[in-house]
């Protein structure tokens, strides 16, 4: 036998030399993750491990996100985590193992808040993770503290278990291009598609919307910081701190009543109401005035802090919605604290966990000095408005001689759910009107709202017929049910930028005005149509509480921007007034 021609056994020898050459380099490329070179059955474990973990992150993405921008995001998130733990353990197994629990965690806890709020998790809720959050869930869910001992548990198991197994190996300087590679996308994908405060509603995109908050909340963190102020301001607050108060005449007690989820359902053209409905709409001098708030569908805090600060949840841009747990101790101006600074022995009545949304913290740091939450009142439960009132009025009977009293006091009777009768025996007469289920509950439950208050108004007048009393209500914003009734011909996309761009049909509830035993100071400045954080200075005015300076500011802007705030200028009156308070030192920290 021949070896062949000179021209076969050049080409067999160049064959050899590039089969040996592909040999070196994929027996290099195994080397990375299997240190000799072989694939041993132990490896064939670890990289189905690896795959199946990835399968499932991705059959949790096409469940969980719903489009394009959603699930591009995901996959961004995913790898950014795989390789954050790839850069610091090396192994592939190990890495996904803890990616996919920590996915997990963040779709319950996201799952969690929404069942409660309506409001998915972001990055914020991330970023602040404070005691009363903690507090918070542990009252919420008893049995968190077993199921979190089981979930380290169970973890610490996976990762001993994982960390033996895995024989995978990447290279750190891999992990940290490819991790850069990808945070480049996570952020232009952000900030070409930013998530509006009304995605927060949307009760999936779970991972996406954690991840993209977060680029927008370090944006917003590094160029304006937590709170939109200007950079610098002409003129300053003048008188501080301020002088002590000298009232005109003796000052009333003052409610002010937070009306949970009220407005005006007759705004919707074709709804059907009972005889004197519009009633409780209506202040002392016969008058229905509207009130714009800042939250659409359920976030009751914005207008909790928008009354009690006398400043706009908006100014917050992305944290807004932790616009109570961020201003805790930071923002020391406002109603309570006026009003302390006038006698008034200042109280909170509220019907849930005062560590909720850090509630407790913010107004104790804002002027309330008693503090009564769900566990204060002895309920585990929301009660009916008479509850509340009926507490309302012991506390006057008890505290009333010890000076003028002020009473920041909560109703929940038309809190969602719509769907099941509250309270079916309260209102034993009643007969369905012919709306929508959801709208027939919330509109007999307002009849009991009304029917509680009438009895608390003339509880008070019996009870204390030397005092007077200053009663000033709100709707903090329209129920859930409400934005899609609004005009129900519209697509899910135009309800979205409907509430992006703030539509007023969407953000518009009441104020009104009543008293006992008082005629009103002063109601020049309670305008028809009013956005919420002008409602402190209303209160301060009707009683005939002297003004500060910050409010006798801000009193300036009302006229000036006819009753709007945060809606004035693009902003701009907001954020001027926000630098003359940072200035001042009655804003720190943000």
């Amino acid at each position: 036998m021949t070896d062949g021609t000179p021209g076969q056994v050049t080409r067999f020898a160049s064959g050899k030399r590039h089969l040996d050459a592909w040999s070196a380099t994929g027996a290099d490329w195994v080397g990375r993750f299997a240190p000799g070179g072989a694939i041993s059955l132990r490896h064939m474990v670890a990289l189905w491990t690896v795959t199946a973990v990835h399968v499932a992150a991705l059959i949790i993405m096409a469940d969980t996100e719903g489009d394009l921008v959603a699930k591009t995001a995901f996959l961004l998130a995913w790898i950014l985590l795989n390789l954050f733990w790839l850069a610091l353990l090396r192994r592939p197994v190990v890495a996904a193992i803890i990616s996919f629990e920590l996915v997990i965690a963040l779709i319950l806890l996201s799952r969690f808040k929404y069942d409660m709020l309506w409001m998915t998790a972001d990055f914020v809720d991330l970023m602040i993770i404070d005691k009363d959050t903690s507090e918070f869930l542990l009252k919420a869910i008893p049995s968190l503290k077993v199921w979190i001992a089981l979930g380290a548990a169970l973890t610490i198991a996976l990762v001993i278990a994982a960390w033996k197994l895995d024989p995978l190996r990447l290279r750190i300087r891999n992990c940290v291009v490819g991790g850069s590679a990808g945070m480049s996308g996570l952020v232009v994908l952000s900030l070409a598609f930013p998530t509006g405060l009304t995605e927060d509603f949307n009760g999936e995109r779970y991972i996406s919307k954690i991840a993209r908050t977060g680029v927008e909340s370090m944006h917003e963190l590094i160029t304006h910081g937590y709170l939109e102020s200007d950079a610098v301001a002409t003129e300053s607050l003048k008188a501080m701190p301020f002088a002590a108060c000298n009232p005109a005449a003796k000052l009333p007690h003052i409610i002010l009543l937070h009306d949970e989820s009220n407005f005006d359902i007759t705004a919707v053209p074709g709804m059907k109401v009972p005889a004197g409905y519009h009633r409780h709409f209506q202040s002392l001098d016969g008058k229905a005035r509207k009130l714009v708030v800042e939250g659409a569908g359920g976030p009751s805090w914005f207008t909790e802090y928008n009354v009690l600060t006398g400043l706009a949840s908006r100014s917050y841009g992305r944290f807004a919605t932790s616009v109570t747990r961020i201003a805790a101790g930071r923002v020391g101006r406002g109603l309570p604290l006026s009003l302390s600074r006038c006698g008034y022995k200042t109280f909170t009545l509220y019907p849930f966990y005062g560590a909720f949304l850090g509630s407790r913290s913010f107004q104790t740091t804002a002027g309330v000095e008693r503090y009564l939450d769900m566990s204060d009142l002895g309920t585990r439960n929301f009660e009916a408005d008479s509850f509340y009132f009926n507490q309302a009025a012991d506390i006057i009977g008890r505290e009333r001689s010890n000076g003028p009293l002020f009473l920041y006091v909560y109703t929940v009777a038309n809190h969602f759910p719509w769907d099941t009768r509250l309270r079916p025996e309260l209102t034993p007469d009643w007969r369905d009107l012919g709306n929508a289920p959801d709208s027939e509950e919330y509109i007999r439950r307002q009849g009991m709202t009304a029917h509680d208050y009438g009895a608390f108004l003339e509880r008070l007048a019996r009870e204390n017929p030397r005092e007077s009393f200053l009663i000033v209500r709100y709707g903090d914003h329209l129920p859930h049910f409400g934005l899609r009734i609004v005009d129900s011909t519209i697509s899910e996309v135009e309800l979205a930028r409907r509430l992006n761009a703030q539509d007023p049909r969407y953000y518009t509830t009441y104020y009104a005005i009543d008293s006992v035993n008082f005629t009103p100071a002063d109601l020049s400045a309670a305008l028809d149509t009013l956005d919420a954080p002008y409602l402190p200075l209303i209160v301060q005015e009707a009683a005939g509480v002297p003004l500060d300076q910050s409010f006798t500011e801000q009193k300036k802007i009302l006229k000036r921007c006819h009753g709007l705030f945060y809606r004035c200028a693009g902003g701009a009156e907001a954020r001027r007034f926000n630098r003359l308070l940072i200035d001042a030192g009655l804003i720190k920290g943000l």
